[in-house]
């Protein structure tokens, strides 16, 4: 007869239609293998009408499992008759114990491609395959869905045999009958009191190795037939690989020299091991525990001694004078047998690998001793293990070697490990571990790694384990080690609500369920879902669903389950608590909502637990949007170094704005609002402060693009309005000071969230402190002018305004220039009748738009009397100005003051707070010190008449940029560096931790800038400006620092303007100093990204970058002395 849709046959056709129809993509291929196979139907019969192409049709990928049969009859049928299998009964060998015998089945019907009476191997194959319809499905499923057993099943022919067998394939074998066989394989006595096997050569971990995949096979059939749960089939792969562990040991006995020391070697499986919850393709992570075999246990952790690994004795007393000597031969001997099991597993033969056995969750790691004793154990476990290694500790279980040393190990460990949620920083370290994972993670892979991506099995398995390490303190039904149970036993106990519980386990045995069928393929360690849209076809098929869309679908509603539920697990069930709720699923009560915030790190449990009720208490809208929104808030302020103060903030502003429709509705509408309030009241307590008293700039947090900053000039016009508009100027200075306060609360906002850099920072800092100051100005000057036409004198009195710098150079914190544009004054022009035209000069970091958020403004004022003015009323008018100005932006109020600091002005705190241009010439060509010449590196006009703010700056340029330095110059301004330093560090502290006058700190870096500018920018005008970093990299461009140095430079001030700002940010209050002790540094380390488990990592990294600055300093100022 033709062959169904024969080679060459038009695929339109209706043999090709079908088949196409079927699932099969290279339908050309396809029919010619099934014609030469003869698996085809009668002639004129629908294609379905074979039981094989009917089953392949139902295979993950019809194609391949029609290929993988296609070599596995090849197979057979080029074995040598002497190795053809028996009948369908039999076994392929001795790894793999009989069953009972099926009865010969009818040969397969003839066909013109093989002619009946043919005596092939592959007969009984074929018989199988037409008639018994189990295990054709177990066959074609196998071959369809996993291309390394495909391949085993090619170099392994026999072993079709495991597949057809009904008996085997309908109960899964029992932990003891996978250790029988595996044993078998290499030759060991199940029985006897040391199994060892025949020995450790290839032969022998091949042997193993066949064997442990006929079991593999045999169960990946029962699997992808759905007759087995992932429950059981995941306990099922970690009974086989205890098997092997122990398998392994008796191949490493069979190494051991017959002279070793007696010991007793117990090996303790952890993670999806110990768990039994083990996937097809994993690492084995295990701990080793040993102790002479002839020793009695230390106290307390008394037991049944096991079987010594040479001599099979048991315990009995040693002597107390030879302790030291036998335990440390029982470790060398021990540590040899471990050696020798993880290479009997992990070395590649000719047969692969069976799997790595993983040995990094031992105490100290990698770098800890391969195999401790009890007592070592527990000493260290008792002192120094970390957090997470705890939570790891949670699914250890005895599996292979000595189980009796084993279970005195895990009876060691288990207080420990139910008493951990009561360590500090619990859940902040645990969660920091996640992090980390998660930052591991490449972008490209994150969303379809289905073990660590959002929404993945590892979300699961981390609230889960969290709630049981939380509650299982005082719950021992909590004390599963897989992960199911635990939910099960959560949702009993109502930890969890029963809809969230199902929920969770459904998505936890689907993602389980995906992840066997990506590792089944090619017996790879895999999580990742693949791009190609054919493989997600296979991947679909292979789960029962149509295909790539439908999978596709199915998993993103998972993970996105996951994830929400991830959150919400933790956290929701403390809302229900106090809000009394639900009470049908959750049952927490206060105590035991108490325990789980204090484990989240709330210092006051309790106190915080009364802020979630006031919060969420009651049926209204609010509190019903408000238990909706805190689940997914929560998270960050547990994140933070003081979450009872995020938590309270919160409140309190909820309580600002609690009848104010659109705030409730900004947080529930808005992507990422409510995350981003979280966040910053969670970190930042001058945040915080800000908003309480104007809870209206919440609006903010809106979307990241409304924190963008304004810019100078906007800002400018803003003010000047509300100036124009505000007659009353004390009411005029307040709507300014406000405005600026929302600018602070944008730029803080924006710099918490890791939006602006550290220049960028002091760029918007200077920004809204010079329209400020503008706006601010127009009205001292009306506020003055009014008094002059009232006929009373410009001012009553004339108080010293401002008091000598901080330092002489007025280097206050912070980062970059403004651009050009902002340069640009807003002058309002001159008001009737004005005396004087006067101007503002920016000095310090304000005139290096580097200013932080506890910066002064450093200014200078300049007037000029108006034609027909003298010079003395208008200087008196001048100073009025100045002095209103001062009080307007200094008066205590809601809003932050903007303290203007006059001590660089002309004789400091002796001299008159303003002069005129004639008054600055004559001062700076007589009596101007070094340090003054070097403070105007930093002037620039600010507000006020820009033309007489000009002419203030190239009467600078003249003593900024001289041709020459006098003699010593260099010299003075480094003594004076030094005698800062000094003296401005508080007694007793680090010098090492003041960024400004630390070494390497603030000082170092600007003045090293400074005396390179004082030096070269006469003649080279690129060096002409005020900012820090642009100084710097023309400074590089000019050949006088090298790219190295100007990068240490660079570095150690953006770490100190960073500091500088995180100080304020986190307390409120300014501050050079960096904290060495917790709470204060954990506070300064969140608001710099910190993770709380690296908090002393601030203090290390400062001090690396400032140690490179100082020594880069100290050759510039080395090399500039004459």
């Amino acid at each position: 007869m033709p062959p169904p849709g024969g080679v060459g046959h038009p695929r339109g056709s209706s043999a090709a239609a079908q088949l196409a129809r079927l699932g099969f993509t290279d339908v050309d291929r396809v029919a010619a293998t099934l014609h030469r196979l003869g698996f085809g139907p009668p002639d004129g019969l629908p294609l379905t009408n074979s039981p094989v192409v009917a089953e392949l049709a139902h295979a993950a990928d019809p194609d391949r499992a029609l290929a993988g049969l296609d070599r596995l009859i090849d197979a057979l049928d080029a074995l040598d008759p002497l190795d053809a299998p028996g009948p369908p009964g039999a076994t392929p060998g001795p790894a793999h114990p009989p069953g009972p015998a099926h009865p010969a089945h009818p040969a397969a019907p003839a066909h013109p491609a093989h002619p009946a009476g043919s005596a092939r191997s592959s007969a009984e194959l074929r018989a199988v395959l037409a008639t018994r319809p189990g295990s054709r499905r177990r066959v074609i499923a196998v071959l369809g869905a996993s291309l390394a057993l495909a391949d085993h099943l090619a170099a392994h022919p026999a072993d079709w045999r495991i597949l057809a067998d009904d008996e085997a394939a309908a109960a899964a074998p029992d932990a003891a009958t996978h250790r029988a066989r595996l044993f078998a394989a290499v030759g060991a006595d199940p029985a006897a009191e040391r199994p060892r096997a025949r020995g450790d050569g290839p032969e022998v971990l091949d042997a193993l190795r066949v064997a442990y995949r006929r079991a593999l096979l045999v169960l990946a059939a029962r699997d992808l037939t759905d007759t087995v749960t992932v429950e059981d089939a995941t306990a099922e792969l970690a009974d086989l690989a205890a098997a092997a562990l122990d398998a392994g040991l008796s191949v490493a006995r069979a190494g051991l020299a017959p002279t070793s020391p007696p010991v007793r070697l117990g090996v303790v499986g952890m993670g999806k091991c110990g768990g039994r919850e083990l996937n097809y393709v994993s690492d084995v992570d295990v701990v080793f525990v040993a102790e002479p075999a002839t020793t009695s246990l230390p106290d307390g952790m008394g037991g049944a001694a096991g079987t010594a690994e040479t001599t099979g004795t048991t315990g009995t007393a040693r002597a107390t004078d030879a302790a030291e000597p036998a335990e440390e031969a029982a470790l060398r001997a021990a540590t040899r047998l471990a050696e020798g099991l993880v290479r009997a597993c992990g070395a590649r033969t000719s047969e692969g690998s069976l799997f790595q056995v993983d040995v990094g969750l031992r105490p100290e790691g990698r770098d800890g001793a391969l195999v401790r004793t009890l007592a070592s154990h527990r000493a260290y476990y008792q002192r120094w293990a970390r957090t997470w290694e705890f939570q790891a500790l949670l699914k250890a279980r005895p599996v292979a070697g000595d189980l009796a040393l084993g279970a005195e190990f895990c009876s060691m460990v288990g207080p420990l490990v139910w008493s951990a949620a009561s360590r500090p920083r619990f859940v902040a370290d645990i969660r920091a571990m996640r992090r980390r994972v998660e930052a591991s993670l490449s972008r490209r892979e994150a969303d379809r790694n289905i073990k660590l991506g959002p929404g993945g099995l590892r979300d699961v398995e981390f609230a889960v384990q969290l709630l049981q390490l939380v509650h299982g303190r005082i719950d021992p039904k909590l004390h599963a080690r897989a992960t199911l149970p635990a939910i099960d036993g959560l949702a009993r106990g109502g930890y969890v609500g029963r809809r969230d519980a199902t929920t969770l386990a459904d998505a936890y045995r689907f993602l389980r369920a995906v992840e066997h069928r990506l590792q089944l393929r090619g017996l790879r360690r895999t999580h990742v879902l693949p791009r190609d849209p054919d493989e997600l076809r296979w991947l679909g098929r292979s789960l029962g669903m149509l295909g790539a869309e439908e999978f596709t679908a199915e998993h993103a509603h998972i993970a996105r389950s996951v994830r929400r539920l991830h959150e919400q697990l933790f956290y929701q069930p403390l809302l229900e608590a106090v809000a009394r709720l639900s009470a049908e699923e959750v049952r927490l009560t206060p105590g035991e909502a108490a325990d789980r915030l204090a484990a989240l790190g709330f210092a006051y449990p309790n106190r915080s637990l009364k802020h979630i009720e006031a919060l969420t208490a009651g049926v209204s809208r609010t509190a019903t949007i408000q238990r909706h929104l805190l689940p997914t808030m929560l998270p960050a302020f547990a994140d933070a170094a003081d979450p009872d103060a995020g938590l309270l903030a919160y409140r309190q502003v909820s309580e600002a704005l609690g009848r104010v429709p659109w705030y409730l509705r900004l947080l529930r509408d808005s992507a990422g609002a409510a995350d981003r309030l979280a966040r910053v009241l969670a970190a930042s307590g001058y945040v915080a402060a800000l908003m309480r008293a104007a809870p209206e700039s919440v609006r903010l947090l809106r979307t990241e693009e409304d924190l963008r900053p304004v810019g100078r000039d906007e800002l400018a016009r803003t003010l000047l309005a509300v100036a124009r508009r505000n007659q009353d100027a004390g009411d005029a200075a307040a709507r300014a000071r406000a405005i600026r306060r929302v600018e602070l609360v944008r730029v803080a906002c924006a710099d918490l969230l890791g939006l602006l850099d550290a220049a960028a920072v002091g760029e918007a800092l200077a920004a809204a402190a010079a329209a400020t100051i503008e706006a601010s100005l127009l009205v001292a000057r009306r506020t003055v002018n009014r008094r002059l036409a009232a006929g009373r004198p410009a001012a009553d009195r004339f108080a010293d305004v401002g008091e000598p710098a901080d330092d002489p150079n007025g280097q206050r914190a912070c980062e970059n220039d403004l651009p050009s544009h902002a340069r640009r004054t807003s002058f309002s022009g001159a008001l009737a009748g004005e005396p004087a035209r006067i101007a503002v000069i920016a000095m310090g970091r304000l005139g290096g738009a580097e200013m932080s958020y506890g910066s002064d403004a450093d200014v200078l004022f300049v007037h000029e009397p108006r034609p027909g003015v003298g010079a003395r009323p208008a200087g008196e008018y001048a100073a009025a100005v100045v002095e209103e100005l001062v009080r307007l932006l200094g008066q205590p109020g809601p809003d932050p003051a903007l303290r203007l600091d006059l001590g660089l002005r002309p004789e400091g705190r002796g001299g008159s707070v303003t002069r005129d241009l004639d008054g600055y010439a004559a001062y700076y060509r007589r009596w101007a010190l070094g340090w003054e010449a070097q403070a105007l590196l930093r002037a620039r006009p600010l507000a006020g008449d820009p033309e007489l703010a000009a002419r203030f700056r190239d009467l600078a340029d003249e003593f900024r940029y001289p041709a020459a330095l006098p003699g010593g110059a260099i010299a003075e301004v480094e003594r004076l560096r030094d005698r800062m330093a000094a003296e401005r560090v508080p007694r007793g502290a680090d010098r090492t931790l003041h960024v400004k006058f630390g070494p390497g700190g603030l000082t170092d870096v600007e003045w090293t800038v400074q005396i390179l500018q004082l030096r070269y920018a006469h003649e080279n005008p690129a060096l002409r400006t005020t900012s820090t970093l642009t100084a710097l990299r023309e400074l590089v461009n000019a050949g006088l620092l090298d790219g190295a140095e100007a990068a240490a430079l660079n570095a150690a001030w953006l770490s100190a303007s960073r500091i500088r700002n995180a100080i304020m940010l986190a307390r409120g209050t300014p501050g050079d100093l960096i904290p060495r002790t917790t709470p204060a540094l954990d506070r300064v380390a969140g608001v710099l990204g910190y993770p709380l488990e690296q908090v002393t990592d601030v203090l290390d990294d400062h001090r690396r970058a400032a140690i490179a600055a100082r020594r880069v300093a100290n050759q510039v100022f080395a090399r500039e002395r004459p």
